[in-house]
């Protein structure tokens, strides 16, 4: 049984389920999980009866049950009715479930677990599935993952350029869709498609000299026709040289802020965030040297 397929994209149930075996699925369960979330009473605490304490119930010494992060999946084919794990329910009436949680899986692998006795998932009877939520904005963070964005695709300044203080430099990237987009992905789970598409809001310039500067755009190319003319859209002049630097060169750093728009393909539920990406690159800057 793939138990953990998908799991790292299922948020809390919004319905809880009970189940006999004590814990509560989803409902008010404390702390934000991207698994399916099982408020389960801690073991060994005085009161601990095994009952369904429910969600944020108080244990037995006056602490609220904890939320584990669990995969939850249903028995294919289910026991027969004279298995004990009915607990006197009937086919039909709920189903069987086994749950694999990460603590214990953890416990498990440090030899602590039922005295070091072979471990094996929880099995228990629930009236209802664990209703299991897909997160879009997560899907829509696979989508942009799939998209391969890198950092700015610096054309100036480059590290073979020849700069010197008091001169305009011409600041800007290459466009493509993983430098700069716009980039479009999609990604799926359970019926669930969302569609990403990101592109380059702003790049932050930091020039290795203190300055930083921050550009809207890619910036415009240099032309020999522009002359010694400031650059109309993204630009910088140094005024002191790069020769106390190490190597003597400055480190420019271009940090582009991606912006990312998605939407379910189904429910029509759309979100936006940011993802940063930087490129670096070492510049000389001299200084004129005036002959006499």
């Amino acid at each position: 049984m793939a138990l953990f397929v998908g799991a790292a994209t299922l948020t809390a149930a919004v319905s809880p389920a009970a189940a006999d075996d004590g814990p509560v699925i989803g409902g008010g369960c404390r702390g934000a999980s991207s698994w399916v979330t099982v408020c389960v009473q801690k073991p060994g605490t005085p009161g601990s009866s095994g009952k369904n304490q429910g969600p944020g119930k108080q244990t037995g010494n006056g602490e609220k049950a904890g939320p584990q992060l669990c995969a939850e999946e249903r028995l294919d084919p289910q026991p027969p009715a004279s298995d004990p794990v009915w607990k006197g329910h009937k086919p039909g009436n709920g189903a069987i479930y086994t749950r694999v949680c990460v603590s214990d899986v953890v416990s498990a692998a440090a030899g602590n677990l039922n005295m070091g006795m072979p471990w094996v998932p929880q099995v228990f009877w629930a009236a209802q599935a664990p209703a299991a939520n897909v997160d879009p904005e997560q899907l829509a963070r696979e989508a942009v993952d799939r998209m391969l964005l890198t950092g700015p695709d610096i054309a100036s300044p480059h590290a073979a350029g020849r700069y010197v203080v008091g001169m305009p430099m011409w600041l800007w990237v290459r466009p493509s869709p993983t430098t700069y987009g716009p980039n479009t992905a999609s990604a799926s789970l359970a019926g669930v498609t969302v569609t990403a598409t990101a592109k380059v809001a702003q790049i932050n310039w930091q020039m290795g000299d203190g300055s930083r500067v921050t550009c809207k755009g890619p910036g415009t190319p240099y032309a020999d026709s522009y002359g010694k003319q400031d650059s109309p859209t993204c630009g910088h002049t140094y005024n002191t040289t790069s020769a106390d630097q190490e190597n003597g060169k400055y480190t420019v750093s271009a940090t582009a802020t991606w912006t990312v728009n998605w939407q379910d393909n189904a429910a029509g539920e759309t979100g936006q965030f940011n993802e940063t990406r930087q490129s670096q690159v070492q510049v000389a800057i001299g200084e004129v040297q005036v002959v006499r």
